[in-house]
């Protein structure tokens, strides 16, 4: 995390005050927004904003004038800053052997090696340091954003059981959608001169889409959507997938269509329907594993948790004891220590990332090493694994997550602008006015 503004004070007069035993001093990092008691600084702008410019080249995508691209990237990084905060105080961390893991994870979905990963980071301006803490970063702000949409969301039987009903009738085959989508915010409570401003921007965006505009690029100058930078671009989605709103403005529309602006508590929403396509639904993998967890502690520190487990691993192995027998005496997850450390069938994605990954890929019947997650040290074995198949609770189960995944990206922006809200911002930047 960025250091707080106190420390940055007191680096710079450090630096002021040491500037006589160089022949050739360099000019300090300037602060160019205060976020709370933190500071964007105008390296971590560089950075973000030379990201962006090379991800566009890349991919042949045009950007908006930069001054529009800057102030929309200043914004992102002001969101990140909150979001760090909160991982603050709250205590989250992530150890480097957990960051580890999941390095190695994200390697092997994308079928490279972690050092190919580094490599490229590298050719892209990132020291192997640098790409280390942004992925910490991205992981403590998942984590952070998962913990508050627990909190937040909640889901009914009668819910489930409608988009159950819902799955039932679209058979082996269903829609997909591929989704932009551009938010003007505007809040609720905006008087008559705001709205009318809103209203006016989003009318000329319409109109430039109708000239031909490019919708990527108005994205990334206007959208304060969460996929502004990407520009507006949600990927492949179907309709039980997306948002409501998505939902609504996708499901009689075609290829090349553009609807909107459609209004919600977050503003005025203006959504495209980059492509369509029919496919064939993909079945997906269930795994019957069981796990013992240890959780660090102040007296239990993160090198004995994972020693602990090492030893029952070797137990296990050698026919000392058995896993239910050791999940029952030490296992901390107390729903499935009390069956032996039994988790049942479930897709793997129901489980958080690094154990997600870990029960895709381990041998059947073997014991894992210890590895690290946000809930602390397992041991997992995989039992069994089959196509998911068509009974009622495999059914309700994948309801439930197109449920989950929908409310998230809705509650994740309304949490996001509420946590903007009660900050202090002030953007000390010359450009602010940008």
């Amino acid at each position: 995390m960025k250091k707080p503004l106190f420390h940055w004070f007191s680096a710079a007069l450090l630096a002021l005050g040491s500037l006589s035993l160089h022949a050739a001093p360099q000019p300090l990092d300037r602060v160019v927004a205060v976020v709370n008691k933190d500071v964007v600084l105008q390296s971590e702008l560089d950075n973000l904003l030379t990201k962006v410019q090379r991800d566009a080249q890349r991919h042949n995508q045009a950007l908006p004038p930069y001054e529009q691209l800057r102030k929309q990237a200043l914004e992102s990084l002001i969101g990140d800053s909150l979001v760090l905060q909160l991982a603050d105080q709250q205590g989250l961390q992530v150890t480097d052997s957990q960051l580890d893991q999941a390095i190695s994870s994200m390697a092997a979905e994308q079928n490279t090696s972690v050092e190919a990963l580094l490599k490229q980071a590298e050719q892209d301006g990132q020291s192997p340091a640098q790409f280390r803490e942004e992925f910490r970063r991205e992981m403590l702000m998942s984590e952070v954003r998962r913990n508050q949409m627990r909190q937040r969301i909640n889901i009914s039987e009668q819910e489930v059981q409608q988009v159950v009903k819902l799955l039932q009738q679209q058979g082996d085959k269903e829609q997909q959608y591929h989704i932009g989508h551009i938010l003007l915010s505007l809040s609720p409570s905006a008087d008559s001169a705001e709205q009318q401003r809103v209203a006016d921007k989003a009318a000329q965006i319409m109109a430039a889409l109708k000239n031909g505009a490019d919708f990527k690029q108005l994205a990334i100058a206007e959208s304060a959507g969460p996929k502004a930078l990407q520009g507006g671009d949600w990927g492949w989605l179907t309709l039980e997938a997306m948002p409501t709103l998505l939902a609504e403005a996708a499901k009689d529309a075609k290829k090349g269509d553009v609807v909107g602006p459609l209004r919600s508590g977050a503003g005025l929403h203006i959504v495209k329907i980059f492509d369509t396509k029919g496919v064939q639904q993909v079945t997906s993998m269930e795994v019957n594993a069981r796990h013992i967890l240890i959780k660090p502690s102040i007296i239990l520190t993160d090198d004995k948790a994972k020693e602990i487990l090492a030893g029952l691993a070797r137990d296990i192995r050698s026919g000392k004891s058995s896993f239910a027998k050791l999940a029952q005496q030490y296992s901390e997850d107390p729903g499935s220590a009390v069956q032996g450390g039994e988790l049942g069938w479930a897709s793997p994605d129901m489980y958080v990332p690094e154990f997600a990954a870990m029960v895709k890929k381990l041998p059947l019947g073997q014991v894992s090493e210890p590895f690290r997650t946000v809930h602390g040290w397992h041991i997992v074995e995989v039992e069994d694994r089959r196509v998911q198949d068509a009974t009622s609770q495999a059914m309700e189960n994948r309801a439930y997550q197109l449920i989950y995944n929908r409310r998230f990206a809705e509650e994740a922006q309304s949490w996001m602008d509420e946590l903007r809200d009660g900050a202090y911002v002030n953007i000390i930047d010359s450009n602010k006015g940008a």
